[in-house]
């Protein structure tokens, strides 16, 4: 694990899906195509609807982790701006979307303040903008 991180390095690999499983299934997807435009039969037909069906899993498995994670990291930004932020801006802690929230995570303590009045007042609502404004900052290593 990397000691230090960034807007450049931030992205978070699991290998074993993205490196292992991924490219297994999509693999073993192409196989089923194949199979079936070779020899159109019954249990090729099978075979690649079952192929579709785990692809389809997998990607659906890993978009719920993602989402249970978002929704940690909401309430996480929540309860933690209500700490940081200025009177005049605690109200205002329920008009920040999941996606701001999940980019403010990486500010500093002293910076969020700042920064998050910046994205409610210009409504910025790309993470990777959002992300690209933060100075300090807070590195990330637990994530799904």
């Amino acid at each position: 694990m990397e000691n230090t991180q960034s807007f450049e390095n931030h992205a978070k690999f699991f290998p074993l899906f993205h490196f292992v499983a991924g490219p297994l299934l999509f693999i073993n997807l192409i196989w089923a195509i194949v199979r079936l435009v070779r020899v159109f039969s019954g249990p090729n037909l099978q075979e690649l609807i079952l192929a579709i069906g785990v692809v389809a899993l997998a990607f659906a498995a890993r978009l719920m982790a993602l989402t249970v994670q978002d929704r940690v990291i909401r309430l996480e930004m929540r309860v933690r701006m209500a700490q940081l932020l200025p009177p005049d801006l605690l109200p205002r802690i329920p008009e920040f979307t999941v996606s701001q929230l999940v980019a403010l995570r990486f500010a500093g303590d002293v910076e969020l303040p700042e920064l998050s009045r910046k994205v409610l007042q210009e409504k910025l609502s790309d993470r990777a903008a959002i992300k690209k404004l933060i100075r300090d900052w807070q590195p990330d290593f637990v994530r799904a």
